[in-house]
């Protein structure tokens, strides 16, 4: 790809504004320099950047992008930025207006109480859009893609369109190395710290109130996947989460039970199982054989997906890079 240089001038002309988009020590213009891989030198409002073609073009459109953003009052943070760069996609920053080309699909925004949640990059959009199309959705990949996050919010919004009367979240009670049986309660209680990131989910989008009222009254229900079986869930938005570590016969248990109405989303990282060993995982079996049933949706994450810290995206990778030079012997051995 050819070199070039490109000469970028912000306007209004505001010091407080730029400072903010440099970062500080111009920590933000580095960030991006390693993302794009290109040079950008800045005196006041008058930005030089240079490197490949695409590279250069894609930056410049995110300058001007995050500096509109920081002149409407919208905060630059160094996590801010992480996630815009993870989901620009380079040329992506500027969306298509599906209003006049129809070959480009509207911006799904997922409405909840607290604030709107916009999915960032096209696979998180993909996702959300298969939820609202299909009865039983699948969300595989990585910690830190925003699986569990964007299923919960789309419970949140169903509940709340009254699309379903009650959101149930499960998890498999299975153990990574932990042992459960030394923790007070019965099953319920002492998987409850196990589901700490559905709860928080909740609180963020309806608030610990609402959310503590809900549970009460049954709207919302947390459980154990143990305690699906016999059930059969009508207009409900259910939730399976850590499904990598349920077996063959509690996967096809849980997907029997959805009824009429309902809606169903399965997460899980096939990378992460803490089944023992030698016990095949549901959700890697569920993905080779419902793959092309009608109303089932499939929704594969990477690393390039995640919007946690950046160095999490690395460690991601460096795990996938480790396993794919593994020998059949290795792996056997983990």
């Amino acid at each position: 790809m050819p070199s070039t240089q490109q000469s970028l001038t912000l306007e209004p002309d505001d010091a407080r504004h730029l400072a903010a988009l440099c970062g500080q020590f111009d920590s933000h213009l580095r960030q991006m320099e390693r993302r794009f891989g290109l040079a950008i030198s800045a005196r006041g409002n008058q930005f030089l950047l240079a490197g490949e073609a695409d590279d250069v073009a894609a930056a410049a459109r995110l300058i001007t992008h995050l500096y509109a953003d920081i002149c409407r009052g919208v905060e630059l943070t160094q996590e801010s930025l992480h996630l815009q760069l993870q989901h620009s996609e380079l040329e992506q920053l500027v969306e298509p207006d599906a209003d006049t080309d129809p070959s480009v699909q509207a911006i799904r925004v997922i409405r909840t109480r607290r604030a709107p949640i916009k999915p960032r990059g096209g696979n998180q959009q993909g996702y959300v859009r298969t939820i609202g199309q299909c009865d039983i959705n699948f969300g595989i990949g990585p910690a830190g893609t925003g699986k569990t996050y964007l299923a919960v919010a789309c419970a949140v919004e169903a509940l709340l369109e009254d699309r379903v009367r009650r959101i149930l979240l499960v998890r498999p009670a299975v153990e990574a190395g932990e042992k459960l049986g030394f923790l007070p309660g019965d099953l319920s209680q002492k998987i409850d710290p196990y589901l700490r990131p559905l709860y928080d989910a909740l609180y963020e989008m309806l608030g610990f109130e609402t959310v503590n009222k809900y549970i009460e009254r049954h709207i919302i229900e947390v459980a154990p996947l143990a305690f699906m079986r016999g059930r059969t869930l009508n207009n409900s938005f259910i939730i399976l989460d850590e499904a990598q570590n349920t077996t063959r016969e509690q996967m096809k248990m849980f997907l029997t039970r959805i009824g009429f109405g309902s809606t169903a989303v399965i997460t899980g990282d096939a990378t992460q199982i803490d089944l023992p060993k030698g016990s095949p995982s549901g959700l890697t079996h569920a993905s080779n054989v419902l793959a092309g049933v009608e109303g089932i949706g499939f929704t594969y994450f990477g690393s390039k997906d995640v919007v946690r810290h950046p160095l999490v995206q690395r460690i991601v990778e460096a795990y996938d890079s480790h396993e794919d030079r593994a020998t059949p012997l290795d792996r056997t051995r983990r």
